[in-house]
């Protein structure tokens, strides 16, 4: 299997601290790929940089094999961040059409009230963004973010503050991208998410790789322990 992210000796300063050390993975074609990591580990440095949003202060980061470009339309990367921005004063409807169109999609009204059909705010179609309650509006971002089919999609804490229900509906909807080839890059907190979703992952601390492999794997070399006693058993001492 060829890969879709190669990160190579990746290192990030900024000033007089160092964020990434010299940190190197792979996210392979197709795969479920968990960043894991406490608040300022470095996962979403590595994802800026990886987007070109921040130089490298050392190494390389490649999408296909080279420099993410967004000028490039064979290479569609869809990117989730934990900062949602919307347009607050728009409806919902014209917010994602004009997205829609902006991604070149050929029906962009009709993609956009399936989507809202699917995730139960069709209802919700004429009310303005500011209106919508914080996951509804993390829906809407979702949608934006997955429309033009992305062949790879990096969410950051796709989840937060879902309840139970909303949780597993866009639990589902990763899993039927992934089902059409999409590959998938997940930064989250919820270890039960990786469990159900991931195919590999790499756990960070301090700017360095502290687990990476397949979950077996990670769990193998942790004797067995569950995803979330292997996060406590490496940041414990910062929780102290």
């Amino acid at each position: 299997m060829s890969n879709v992210v190669e990160v190579n000796h990746f290192k990030m300063v900024f000033g007089d601290k160092t964020v990434i050390k010299d940190l190197s993975f792979t996210v392979k074609k197709g795969e479920i790929f968990g960043l894991l990591g406490a608040n300022g580990s470095g996962k979403t440095t590595t994802i800026r940089a990886l987007l070109g949003f921040y130089h490298p202060t050392g190494g390389e980061l490649l999408i296909e094999g080279k420099k993410y470009d967004p000028e490039d339309l064979k290479v569609t990367v869809g990117y989730l961040p934990e900062e949602r921005g919307l347009y607050r004063k728009e409806t919902v409807i014209d917010t994602m059409v004009y997205f829609g169109e902006l991604k070149s999609l050929k029906n962009p009204l009709e993609w956009s009230q399936k989507y809202l059909a699917r995730v139960g705010l069709s209802d919700k179609a004429d009310q303005k963004i500011e209106k919508l309650s914080s996951g509804q509006q993390q829906k809407i971002q979702l949608g934006i973010t997955i429309m033009n089919n992305p062949k790879l999609l990096i969410l950051d804490e796709p989840t937060k503050g879902f309840d139970p229900m909303n949780r597993r509906l866009l639990m589902e909807i990763i899993e039927e991208l992934h089902k059409k080839g999409t590959s998938i890059i997940m930064i989250t907190h919820y270890m039960d998410e990786v469990e159900q979703l991931c195919d590999r992952a790499l756990l960070l601390k301090d700017g360095v790789a502290r687990a990476y492999g397949t979950i077996a794997e990670i769990k193998k070399e942790f004797k067995g322990k569950s995803l979330d006693q292997i996060f406590v058993d490496v940041y414990g001492d910062d929780y102290e």
